[in-house]
């Protein structure tokens, strides 16, 4: 069998079977938005024939997020604004873990692995009742800050701090980002460096001219990994903060979908959400394509 056929037929039935439930979910939440609500129980129903599509409800959310007025603009802006300052962080912390762990790590390339992929294996929320824990009043974070003499009295961390949401998906997200560009880095090839030391650059030079463009790949992969799942994070927020001070995309969304009368408006916002998020990924497919050869116009 040609190789090509062969990979078709053993990754085929995944492809199609992933690709069925995405398209029924995302039907359904069509659906949803573009349905009605029950007069009595005020329920939603969805409309699943498109004939009977109404895109009232979802009019409605888009001019709540419009930037000349609308009412959700501020969250809409202030998720956005976290979610760049949290990328920055896990791009300038996670590089070097990654690049050091792939390229220059010999012995200590296994547990530091061990200890990147620990994370992943306990739950997100456990993960972040630990910090609830740590940046409580009378937890280790003040502890430490009032002994080395930072701070005069105890900070309540954990009432609707921004500071307190960023560092909660950096913390949350970060093994995320890094993970996917050590695999990149680990099939870097080190004679490229040699290549370059041979010809008279510098370190600064090497890194900037060679190492950076042969990992762009790995950080643009890393980075749709961690942002994309940061816009419908409400789980940090509601934890570390719990405010609508610190509100995201997410809690909104998160809010009208606890409410029976507000199910529709969430998945209008939803799909909005789905809209933006998939423009955002259009430049990595770009990106991705020219990268494995693909002719993109």
């Amino acid at each position: 069998m040609h190789p090509r056929r062969q990979l078709l037929a053993l990754g085929g039935p995944g492809l199609i079977w992933l690709a069925l439930f995405v398209t029924v979910g995302l039907y359904a939440l069509v659906s949803i938005a573009a349905g009605g609500l029950d007069p009595i129980l005020l329920t939603p129903v969805p409309a699943w024939s498109p004939l009977h599509w109404n895109f009232t409800v979802l009019g409605q959310v888009t001019s709540s997020f419009n930037p000349f007025g609308g009412g959700d603009w501020h969250l809409f802006l202030r998720t956005c604004i976290y979610i760049a300052i949290s990328l920055t962080a896990c791009i300038l912390i996670g590089y070097p873990v990654a690049y050091f762990t792939a390229v220059r790590a010999r012995r200590t390339k296994g547990p530091l692995l061990v200890l990147l992929v620990i994370p992943l294996l306990v739950s997100y929320m456990l993960r972040m009742l630990a910090w609830v824990g740590l940046l409580s009043p009378g937890g280790w974070v003040n502890s430490v800050l009032l002994h080395l003499g930072i701070i005069s009295s105890q900070v309540n961390w954990l009432n609707g701090m921004s500071v307190t949401v960023v560092l909660g998906l950096i913390y949350g997200w970060i093994p995320y980002f890094i993970l996917p560009l050590y695999a990149s880095l680990a099939r870097f090839d080190t004679r490229y460096l040699e290549a370059a030391a041979d010809l008279g650059a510098s370190g600064t030079a090497t890194f900037v001219r060679v190492t950076l463009p042969l990992s762009a790949q790995g950080i643009l992969a890393g980075s749709v990994i961690v942002a994309l799942p940061m816009f419908g994070d409400y789980f940090t927020n509601g934890l570390l903060s719990g405010t609508s001070s610190t509100s995201m995309v997410g809690t909104l969304i998160n809010s009208y979908a606890q409410s029976e009368s507000g199910q529709a408006t969430s998945a209008a916002q939803a799909l909005l959400l789905i809209g933006f998020l998939t423009l955002l990924l259009l430049p990595y497919l770009r990106s991705s394509a020219r990268a494995n050869g693909v002719v993109v116009r």
